[in-house]
């Protein structure tokens, strides 16, 4: 350490990263009479006993079923990533810095915004009231909420490319929108690619959640299961088929993801 700083009050001496670990620390001591639970005398460990013995083993004769109802979650989960990914092109491209003018960027910032603090769950609801307890409510649900986010990632996306190639282009007398697709699209496409797999699998999940206040999917399943005490081993098997489809999609996305890093940082080196 400077020896003039450790001389320095230690309130002096905090940077933004201490602040925020000291806010940190005092929050979670503020928290610490929550876990004083609710007062009652209860026996944890046998409560937990009993609830496992009665979650396993899974009831595998709902294995068809359940395996429906997780193919209905992933296509709410593709078609809504599908149409957020189109969405967010478009939005992104308004909210991007390097791109549109700084009224457009506002007020694409804002509607983003807006669409970001609603979280899914409340989005469901307002879509099963919009068109009832259907697929159609999650895939507008997913959709809205995706594209929250993907705008935004895209549009950083945006801002952070190299605009060379997109300028030099325009210097020699090509559109707009000519230099956007041959010099900007080209290398901003495995990075788009990239969100668009991280978002379908956060779908598959935020799928299976908005399920339980009737936007389609697993659960449903779910929520029928949990409110039968006599059911627990069923609600097992439907949360052991999740474990497995999502584990497959985060292992086949992180593949897919590091080709896409692998690409282009081959592509970064051969310039």
């Amino acid at each position: 350490m400077n020896p003039e700083m450790s001389k320095m009050p230690w309130y002096n001496r905090l940077d933004l990263p201490g602040v925020t670990f000291i806010l940190f620390l005092l929050l979670a001591a503020s928290s610490l009479p929550a876990l004083e639970g609710s007062g009652r005398d209860l026996d944890y460990w046998g409560n937990f006993l009993r609830f496992t013995d009665q979650f396993f083993p899974p009831d595998w004769s709902i294995l068809g079923q359940t395996m429906e109802g997780l193919w209905e979650t992933i296509q709410i989960a593709g078609i809504s990533t599908f149409l957020a990914s189109l969405f967010s092109l478009f939005l992104s491209l308004g909210a991007a810095r390097t791109i549109s003018p700084r009224w457009l960027v506002f007020m694409t910032r804002m509607v983003l915004n807006i669409i970001r603090t609603i979280p899914s769950l409340l989005w469901a609801i307002l879509a099963v009231v919009l068109v009832g307890s259907n697929s159609l409510a999650g895939v507008i649900a997913l959709s809205l909420y995706s594209t929250g986010y993907l705008a935004k990632f895209f549009s950083e996306a945006f801002e952070s490319a190299d605009l060379k190639a997109q300028k030099a282009l325009q210097s020699l007398g090509s559109s707009r929108w000519q230099a956007f697709q041959y010099g900007l699209w080209p290398n901003l496409r495995p990075v788009i690619w990239s969100h668009c797999l991280w978002m379908l699998e956060y779908n598959v999940r935020s799928a299976s959640i908005i399920g339980y206040v009737g936007a389609g999917g697993i659960g449903l399943h779910l929520k029928l299961y949990a409110e039968s005490a006599e059911s627990w081993n069923k609600f097992s098997l439907v949360l052991l088929c999740m474990l497995v489809i999502v584990t497959f999609l985060d292992f086949t996305g992180e593949k897919v993801r590091k080709s896409i890093r692998e690409k282009l940082e081959g592509v970064n080196h051969t310039k």
